[in-house]
């Protein structure tokens, strides 16, 4: 294999590794992540590698474990605004309509600052959780991803092809998904990547709040919280998570920048 067909390959190798050690990483933690090993905030040692958090629980154990759920939460999000978007933004670009209320509901939306919108929906939802968290990250990341796909889906809208369809009596749905959508193949994964991106730093800004998760769990954002008062002492129970989550999204998002097309956008009769 070329040295050119390697380098893609090579940029999924990261997000393969943090992503991999994200979901085993509890059946990899040396100790039970809510049982103390060492003295508060202790320093590294051959027991601990990275020393203990203000309890005294292992750093490390507790690092394996508190990716798992980020992970899942991020990428539900993600799919969702990526799926919505596609769907939305299409019909505003084939429904002009349709697009002036898009268009104005998405300049509502983007009024409300998102971490003030995800503390809204989950503080007013009966028994909050992680259900209402994954509504509220899609509902803030939705508006800017409608407008992309808009944005993209215009000029497919306006081919030959696509009019020729309407004009033969192709119904919404079929214009959507199997005329306009399949030349959008590039668009979609670069925004599913940055949706991605941005849900990790939304869910974990959330978590940081208490929003979510809550102790004694082992949640990456959590960590940073808890252990911020004792940064002198031992800073790798900061600074463990804090890298933990900027990997996962640099890593995601060069994995769907190597998994998109290079090749210019082509409009694809069907």
């Amino acid at each position: 294999m070329s040295a050119r067909r390697l380098a893609p390959v090579a940029r999924l190798v990261p997000a393969v590794l943090v992503i991999g050690c994200a979901l085993a990483g509890p059946l990899l933690a040396p100790h039970p992540i809510d049982a103390p090993v060492v003295i508060p905030y202790a320093s590294p040692a051959p027991g601990a590698p990275l020393g203990g958090d203000q309890l005294g629980r292992d750093v490390l154990s507790r690092l394996l474990a508190g990716g798992g759920e980020l992970l899942v939460t991020s990428a539900l999000v993600a799919c969702l605004v990526t799926l919505l978007a596609a769907t939305l933004g299409t019909v505003a670009a084939l429904r002009p309509a349709v697009g002036r209320i898009v268009d104005w509901a998405s300049d509502l939306m983007i009024l409300l600052p998102a971490v003030l919108a995800v503390l809204l929906v989950v503080l007013s939802w009966d028994g909050g959780g992680r259900a209402a968290l994954v509504v509220a990250a899609t509902a803030v990341g939705l508006p800017y991803a409608v407008r992309v796909v808009a944005g993209a889906a215009a000029p497919i809208a306006g081919s030959g092809y696509v009019e020729a369809a309407a004009a033969g009596g192709e119904r919404l749905p079929r214009l959507v998904w199997r005329e306009v959508l399949p030349n959008l193949r590039s668009t979609l994964l670069t925004l599913l990547g940055l949706r991605f991106v941005a849900a990790v730093y939304v869910v974990s800004t959330a978590a940081f709040l208490e929003v979510g998760p809550e102790p004694p769990a082992a949640d990456w954002a959590l960590m940073i919280r808890e252990n911020g008062p004792g940064i002198m002492l031992n800073p790798w129970s900061v600074i463990a998570p804090s890298l933990a989550i900027g990997l996962l999204a640099a890593a995601v998002q060069v994995a769907a920048s190597a998994l998109t097309p290079r090749t210019g956008r082509q409009v694809v009769a069907r």
